[in-house]
């Protein structure tokens, strides 16, 4: 039951409105980033990439501080560019491979299609914490590197 909670909370669960959602608050001053997400499953399919910047809001349905989606324009990998506010942050993304805009799961509730997190955490029974996913944003020019699981 743990797997079926995670997994529905895994990137909000629902559709993507639009192709960004709430940007984050303001603040004095942001930084470039770059996340390059590499075994894209399809060349085609929407790669949705959340953002969050607390612990308590993580993988929280509606809670994350930026969302974007991004097509892959027939490339197996993308490199994103976002400034985000210095600090601690964690990624969590998935690929939308059959464009119904939901991430599909079996019978036990785990992803069919694929998603990853940042620092490439692999969960087994549960969901991954903010910790285990948090990278540091301290000047311009970082580099997170993120590959899909199939």
């Amino acid at each position: 039951m743990k797997a079926l909670l995670f997994f529905s909370l895994l990137l909000g669960g629902g559709g993507l409105p639009g192709t960004a959602g709430p940007a984050p608050a303001p603040r004095a001053e942001t930084v470039a980033v770059t996340v390059v997400v590499t075994n894209l499953r399809s060349t085609e399919s929407v790669v949705k990439l959340n953002f969050y910047n607390a612990p308590d809001k993580f993988l929280k349905a509606g809670q994350s501080a930026l969302r974007l989606a991004v097509k892959p324009n027939g490339k197996t990998e993308i490199s994103v560019p976002v400034e985000l506010a210095r600090g601690e942050w964690a990624v969590a993304l998935s690929q939308d491979t059959n464009d119904n805009g939901r991430m599909d799961r079996n019978f036990l509730g785990i992803p069919t299609e694929p998603y990853a997190f940042s620092n490439n955490v692999r969960p087994h029974l549960s969901a991954p914490n903010f910790e285990q996913c948090k990278f540091l944003v301290e000047g311009g020019g970082k580099v997170v590197s993120i590959t899909l699981v199939p």
